[in-house]
């Protein structure tokens, strides 16, 4: 008889507080939880995570991350980051995620180490500035001397399909010294696909859905950022049907 695989481990990215809910009412086995999902997240509040430990009954991680774009940081922005991680430690909260590039495109090792030793027993994640460095197998060995515990990735592609083969590959390569977390646009109708062809042991997504904002009275000449002033009134959500239903197809 041939034996069953384990259902991976599903862990769901969400924006503040009401996404963790949602997430975990769904079924999410963990949670990363993120604040501005529009630049790919970035490092909740101290309130939002305080409201999380109060409120979690599933394990989250925090993104450490003080801003969006690169992740080749000033020396300012590192030390912020450090002091995240510290705060976030003494908080007691289950496990950081963060990342940091040199300029040529490889693991910052130094940044990275002094990070994960500021973690201390806490899990550690890095997370997409893998997926912008220039040799990812040079990268995962990086990471491991790092002692970072998991990478999450697409397989340096947009979507975990189109980056198929290199997440075989780094599965492969990572053995047990590492978990890849794969990502990159999974959805109910490609995760199982994916898991079955990578052996994925963790996948993570984000299932988001645009509700209009509840404002009664709007004003259409002020926007708070960029040119989309429709933004002002639209709010980006956790989709708690999608979770559960792309979680089904995961674990099938």
């Amino acid at each position: 008889m041939t034996p069953k695989i384990r259902p991976p481990l599903i862990e769901i990215c969400v924006e503040g507080i009401d996404g963790l809910l949602a997430a975990q009412a769904a079924g999410a086995d963990r949670v990363e939880l993120c604040a501005s999902l529009v630049e790919g997240g970035t490092t909740p509040s101290l309130g939002t995570v305080r409201a999380a430990l109060d409120r979690a009954t599933v394990p989250f991680h925090v993104m450490v991350r003080p801003r969006g774009g690169d992740f080749l940081y000033s020396e300012t922005e590192y030390r912020s980051m450090l002091a995240d991680v510290a705060a976030l430690r003494e908080l007691g909260v289950p496990g950081v995620v963060f990342g940091c590039l040199n300029p040529d495109g490889a693991i910052d090792e130094q940044r990275m180490r002094e990070l994960t030793e500021a973690a201390g027993p806490l899990n550690v994640t890095c997370h997409r500035a893998f997926d912008m460095t220039r040799d990812p197998a040079e990268a995962l060995e990086a990471l491991i001397r790092c002692r970072v515990g998991r990478v999450l990735t697409s397989g340096q592609r947009d979507t975990a399909i189109e980056g198929l083969a290199l997440l075989q590959e780094l599965v492969r390569l990572a053995g047990e010294r590492i978990i890849i977390l794969g990502c990159g646009g999974l959805d109910l109708g490609n995760i199982a696909e994916v898991r079955a062809r990578t052996g994925l042991a963790e996948m993570h997504f984000a299932a988001l859905k645009d509700v209009s904002s509840a404002m009664r009275y709007r004003n259409p000449k002020v926007g708070m950022g960029g040119s989309d002033l429709d933004r002002e009134y639209r709010n980006t959500l956790t989709d708690t049907a999608l979770v559960a239903a792309t979680i089904a197809a995961a674990k099938a």
